[in-house]
Formats: structure tokens, sequence, C-alpha cells
């Protein structure tokens, strides 16, 4: 059975749909089998991979208002081992519609009961806010990835969503653990970055991990080219650094 991790932190601009599409590419390489499900309206993880997400004829809306079955919601990739389920603006209905139900946080989860057998690891890009689809998100998953980046405000929201987490442990969903927090747009030149990933790792600790994702301009310059930053260039730091993450999660997780 395959592992659910949600990417998510309610701050914008962290690297959280560029740490879904990367790291799904990385363990594509690696041969796992990859479902990658896009659940941020703005479809950027989407585009990310070279989908169009405005010509989609089934999207992640769909499966989370019970229209289509997740297994009929998925895409092929270029990617090879790596699989889409996409999204566009049609999800912030979903939201409004989901708040309405008495089971709207369990809807992503139980429609992806069975799917998850198909794959080693699904990964689910959740948008910059602690609303309905992250909730979903988060009740569905078995772990939680959280990019931080590593300049000011950095902590900012952080203790907002690690009460969710511990809401959603209590209420929703037992057995979700924090798979790590990962430190983005890292430049090791820069005083307030690394000031910032040392208080990251006196406040969290172990819950830190090791890898971490430099400040790196061909990792900004891949998603305009549909591409992970895997096939846009793989010998770039910003590659090696998300494959290292791919490996430190797999012997995290013992995937």
């Amino acid at each position: 059975m395959g592992r659910i991790i949600a990417v998510a932190n309610q701050k914008g601009g962290v690297g959280k749909t560029t740490s879904s599409v990367n790291l799904s590419a990385a363990f594509a390489r690696m041969n796992k089998k990859v479902l990658m499900i896009d659940l941020d309206p703005q479809g950027n993880a989407t585009v990310a991979i070279g989908v169009e997400k405005d010509d989609l004829d089934v999207s992640a809306y769909d499966v989370l208002v019970g229209e289509t079955k997740a297994r009929d919601a998925v895409l092929a990739t270029t990617v090879e081992n790596l699989d889409l389920i996409a999204a566009n603006g049609d999800l912030t209905a979903a939201e409004v519609e989901l708040i309405e139900e008495s089971k709207g946080p369990k809807k992503l989860r139980k429609a992806l009961k069975k799917l998850r057998d198909n794959y080693d690891v699904v990964l689910i890009d959740c948008p910059p806010t602690l609303n309905m689809l992250t909730l979903n998100a988060l009740t569905a998953a078995d772990g939680i990835l959280v990019p931080v980046q590593c300049e000011y405000f950095a902590l900012e929201g952080l203790s907002a969503l690690m009460d969710t987490i511990e809401a959603v442990q209590s209420e929703l969903n037992p057995d979700l653990s924090i798979d790590g927090l990962l430190r983005t747009m890292y430049d090791r030149r820069n005083n307030l970055a690394n000031d910032v990933s040392s208080e990251l790792v006196a406040h969290f600790g172990m819950k830190v991990l090791q890898t971490i994702v430099p400040r790196n301009v061909r990792l900004a310059e891949a998603p305009s080219y549909g591409e992970s930053i895997l096939d846009y260039d793989l010998g770039s730091n910003g590659a090696v650094a998300y494959l290292a993450l791919a490996n430190e999660l797999i012997r995290k997780t013992k995937m």
C-alpha cells in the first residue's frame, strides 16, 4: 500500500509546489510508482509537470465531489512512473461544497482507499491555506512534509499548522505523522538563512530533515518549461537536493 504524503504549509512562497513536483519526479526516477495530486485551485503543480490545466476533462474537483472515481481522473505524464490527478480553478467550488457536508474532510481519503494500492507513494500538493482542501489532504495522508523558507518570518504560521496537525490527529487521522520540515530557498552565504535554519532545528529538532534545498535559478526556470528539475537540468544543485530528499524520506519512512 502506497504511502500518502501531504506537502503543506499555509504560508505561500515557501517552495511547496516546487517540492511536490520535484520530489515526485525524484521518486519516479528511483523506480517508485508515483501519483501526484494537485489540490491547489491555482493548478501550478499541474502546469509545472506539463499538463494544460484549462483543457482538463476531469480533475481533482470531480473526485472530491464524487462525480468521478479517482482512478478515472488519473493522467499519465511525460515522466516515466509518474501519474497525476490535475487541478484548476474548479477546486474553489469544491471547497464550498465540502464545507456543507458532514463527511467533507474525509472525501479524499475515501476516494483514494483503493487507488493507493497501485502506487508506492502518493504526494498531495496542498493550497497555501488551512482550508477544507488541506484538511482533506491531512485526513487522507500518512505523513506531512512541511517546506519552510529560510528567510524572515519562516516560523510565522508554523505554530498554527502544528495545531491543525494535532487537531487532525485527535479527531480525524490518528496515524498522521510529520515526515519532516524541509528547509528551502537556502543560501549558505546569507547570515539570516543560517540563523533561521538554526532556529528551526532549535524549535523542532529531529523533525527538521537533513536535506536542504538551495536557492537555485534552474529550479525557478523549470516550471515554465513544464518540466521537473530532474528533466530540465539533472546536474543542477536543485536536482541533486530533491534526489537526496527522496532518498532521505525512503529511509525515514521505510517506503
